[in-house]
């Protein structure tokens, strides 16, 4: 139970922040594994999606789509099934305990701690779960009458200026805005997160791209390599 007095928020990016990998991409890949897509034509536009994605040009309700669709259709066991296996076998092996270390530094400090991602929840809450925070933001998608998932965003996606959006409603849900904090720490890879990065007191790259590590130096942040 988080601490309504808590003096520190700290707020951390899921890919290649705390994960060596992008979860997203990644469960495409597996997708691809299970035999659940076409392989060769679904990697060329997952790549594609990627790449535009760290061009800061994605189109993610496009995206979204595009991902959620091999697996919309499967019953929730098979769905659950898929899930287990992707933590079991590609995101345990890849997990690095200085990662889970930076989580328990800020938690010992009794900060309010927020993963702060742009994967769809599907994907990123049973990952970003293994880090324990009190709250996951994540993309949320739609349900249908029968209460399963859709391909479609429900409400203000967690990317680039949504970040902050999702974060202080988050906050003035529990009667607490980023102002009401002594220290607000971000950590984050990607320029896709500058709006929030500019928006808190202490903004980390972490395992940044070339792209924000030049932004960082430039500004003056701290950089933060857990994994190379």
């Amino acid at each position: 139970m988080i601490d309504p007095s808590a003096r520190g928020l700290a707020l951390f990016d899921l890919d290649h922040t705390l994960i060596p990998l992008d979860s997203d991409h990644g469960f495409g890949e597996w997708m691809c594994e299970l035999g659940w897509t076409d392989a060769d034509g679904f990697r060329q536009a997952n790549d594609q999606f990627y790449a535009d994605y760290k061009a800061a040009c994605l189109d993610l309700s496009a995206y979204v789509r595009f991902s959620t669709a091999p697996w919309r259709a499967r019953s929730r066991e098979e769905q659950a099934w898929a899930v287990q296996g992707f933590l079991d076998q590609v995101i345990r092996p890849r997990l690095h305990p200085q990662a889970q270390a930076l989580v328990d530094h800020h938690r010992q400090q009794g900060d309010w701690l927020a993963i702060v991602t742009a994967t769809n929840e599907f994907v990123s809450r049973p990952v970003a779960e293994l880090f324990r925070p009190d709250e996951i933001l994540a993309v949320n998608l739609c349900r249908d009458e029968a209460g399963n998932m859709t391909g479609e965003i429900d409400g203000v996606p967690t990317y680039q200026a949504g970040k902050i959006t999702r974060v202080e409603s988050w906050l003035s849900g529990l009667g607490r805005s980023l102002a009401s904090f002594d220290r607000v720490s971000f950590y984050s890879d990607s320029p896709n997160d500058l709006p929030l990065l500019e928006r808190v007191g202490d903004p980390v790259a972490t395992n940044p791209s070339p792209e924000l590590e030049a932004i960082a130096l430039e500004r003056g942040w701290r950089i933060l390599k857990l994994f190379e």
